[in-house]
């Protein structure tokens, strides 16, 4: 049995089995497809506090290797349920099953994307999920962001005091965002706000290039050429498997306050898989050492008791 299992090998994941193997305890950590989150896809790193340029990929090994070299344990396999019994839980996986003392949920999520045709060859080549960690890298030039909600709104917010021009683009007719919001964007000279409109084409070779817009009531199609496509239309909480054990809320998100407690005992939650204002490369690594050092303290307070 171990003391530790992680569900998900992103930034938090691998940040609690650091924290936890740093502690003396026994660290097992489940990864459906591949160490590192979503932080694989980013060309550059600028904003992690005492690393002033590092690329994405790198920063994801280096924490992958200060792991294993710890003393943690990596395999690939799928969490598909969880079941207690007494002190201890089995995590089933699509490969057997694991006992462990504690269970850290660190699913992460995923980005949902636009499902166009090379979305997914230029993400980090003009195509980014997140205007907070790539927004600079896009100054003074003109950007495009696509979404409706307090996401997309808040990122053209952000946007605007570094790019030339930021076309806002979403395809209903209102946003689903804070009216405040958008009655601000609205005065802002280099913010245009495209209504009732819906991207239909990427162009560019190795960089994007420009975005073909379709405006959904009239049919007009216009280009828009931009530097960068900031995609903001959600993101989508892998954590269904584990709704009978943990409270979610209504989009998927483990309930967890920033102690990364669950409410259920030996279970933590860490990194954007649970319920947060801020989900950033920084905020993911502060959950991973928050939830490991809370997991630690369960397990030492019950040894004590015993």
């Amino acid at each position: 049995m171990y003391d530790i299992v992680i569900i998900g090998a992103g930034t938090a994941g691998l940040t609690a089995a650091v924290y936890g193997a740093r502690a003396g305890k026994s660290v097992l950590l489940l990864e459906e497809n591949v160490y590192g989150g979503q932080i694989l896809s980013a060309a550059e790193v600028e904003n992690y506090p005492g690393i002033r340029r590092i690329s994405g990929y790198e920063f994801a090994e280096n924490l992958y290797r200060q792991a294993l070299d710890l003393g943690a344990e990596l395999k690939y396999e799928k969490a598909l349920k969880i079941e207690e019994d007494g002190i201890g839980k089995t995590v089933h996986t699509n490969r057997g099953h694991h006992s462990g003392r504690t269970v850290i949920l660190a699913t992460g999520a995923k980005n949902r994307r636009l499902g166009l045709e090379r979305e997914k060859e230029l993400t980090g080549s003009g195509i980014s999920y997140c205007a907070t960690c790539d927004g600079a890298f896009y100054r003074g030039k003109d950007t495009a962001v696509v979404g409706g909600g307090n996401t997309a709104l808040e990122d053209t917010l952000f946007l605007s005091g570094y790019c030339s021009r930021i076309y806002l683009i979403h395809r209903r007719d209102r946003f689903r965002g804070e009216e405040t919001m958008v009655r601000i964007l609205q005065e802002k000279e280099n913010v245009t706000i495209l209504l009732e409109s819906e991207i239909i084409r990427l162009n560019g070779d190795k960089h994007l290039e420009s975005v073909l817009v379709k405006n959904t009531n009239s049919g007009k199609i216009q280009e828009f050429p931009v530097s960068a496509l900031f995609i903001a239309v959600g993101q989508e909480p892998d954590n269904r498997g584990f709704s009978d054990l943990v409270q979610l809320d209504e989009q998927g998100y483990v309930v967890s306050a920033e102690n990364c407690h669950t409410g259920r005992k030996g279970f933590f939650s860490a990194g954007d898989c649970r319920t947060k204002e801020v989900r950033q490369l920084t905020t993911a690594a502060s959950d991973g050492a928050v939830a490991a050092l809370a997991a630690c303290a369960y397990i030492n307070t019950s040894d004590s008791v015993s």
